[in-house]
């Protein structure tokens, strides 16, 4: 067996909680848990042959092939085990929930297994204490993942199909000999509920919208209000375009509104003006013009400017 180093995706994943099982119910947790796994291959036609998976008692460990896309796994799978979790836990009196781990990097597989940096940093990454306390916090959320920082900025941020990077938040990890920047995302919640210590304000910038990634299994980002101009893709908004020709952008300027028509009495019986009905005895309506605009009194017309003819300002009817 060769032992060359080669570039691929590791995954590590954890049963929460798996210490305060018996026996027959470790057994019953590991079954559900595989299924889970295999789940998530199955919805992106990953097979047997193009990963290596090893048991960890309460977790696995498994290195992809270098030939799998990493947007495959990040993506689909992860819905497909998002999904599959939710089905074995219906009925469970004890839900199932797992933390998943991924990073990428050289990785060597010898007779013995998996070694490498990125085979430590991604077990690290999913049974760090930060990702404990995500998941204390999110106590009814039965799946986090977390992804590293080269692996949010190069696969995740670029977005895709089931992708969300804008609920991404960024934390540190400081476990043993590692001391990194992580992103973690609970599926379904805006944004993880992170440890105040390790929370870091910085929103991820999304190369695609969330409602411009389809997803493999139907299901898509909820549709929110519409942004403002300049939130910040990371945010559902969007980013504003460079201004066009020579110099600089000019500096934004508070909006100024005009009062097109001013309403001098209302009274009486229903009146419909411009699709809105206002109640009352209808007096008159005239323009409005700048000295409106800048708050000073405009000339009064008589009442009967707009109502003799039937037509209100600019002619238009009342």
């Amino acid at each position: 067996m060769s032992t060359e180093a080669l570039h691929r995706l590791v995954v590590s994943g954890d049963v929460c909680g798996s210490g305060r099982l018996g026996l027959r119910a470790k057994l019953r947790m590991r079954e559900a848990m595989y299924d889970v796994f295999e789940a998530g291959f199955a919805a992106v036609d990953v097979t047997e042959e193009s990963f290596h998976l090893e048991d960890r008692g309460d977790g696995v460990l498994v290195a992809l092939d270098p030939h799998v896309p990493s947007a495959q796994l990040v993506g689909p799978w992860l819905e497909g085990v998002y999904q599959r979790l939710r089905q074995v836990n219906e009925g469970r009196a004890e839900p199932l929930r797992l933390r998943v781990a991924m990073h990428a990097g050289p990785v060597v597989r010898d007779e013995k297994g998996l070694a490498g940096r990125a085979v430590d940093l991604a077990c690290r990454l999913c049974d760090s204490g930060t990702a404990r306390s995500v998941m204390r916090l999110a106590d009814r959320a039965p799946l986090l993942f977390v992804v590293s920082d080269s692996l949010y900025r190069d696969v995740v941020a670029e977005g895709g199909t089931c992708i969300e990077p804008e609920h991404y938040r960024r934390a540190r990890v400081s476990e043993k000999e590692t001391d990194e920047e992580a992103w973690f995302h609970v599926p379904r919640l805006p944004q993880p509920p992170l440890p105040d210590a390790t929370s870091q304000e910085a929103p991820p910038d999304a190369a695609v919208r969330a409602r411009e990634r389809p997803c493999a299994t139907g299901v898509r980002a909820a549709r929110g209000p519409a942004p403002e101009q300049g939130g910040g893709a990371g945010h559902g908004g969007t980013v504003p375009p460079p201004a066009s020709g020579p110099g600089p952008a000019p500096a934004p300027q508070p909006a100024v509104y005009a009062a097109k028509y001013r309403f001098d009495h209302i009274g009486g019986s229903n009146q419909i003006y411009d699709g809105n009905t206002f109640s009352g005895d209808f007096t008159g309506v005239r323009q409005g013009d700048a000295a409106a605009a800048r708050g000073d009194a405009a000339p009064r017309r008589p009442a009967t400017d707009a109502a003799d003819d039937g037509t209100g300002a600019e002619g238009g009817a009342r």
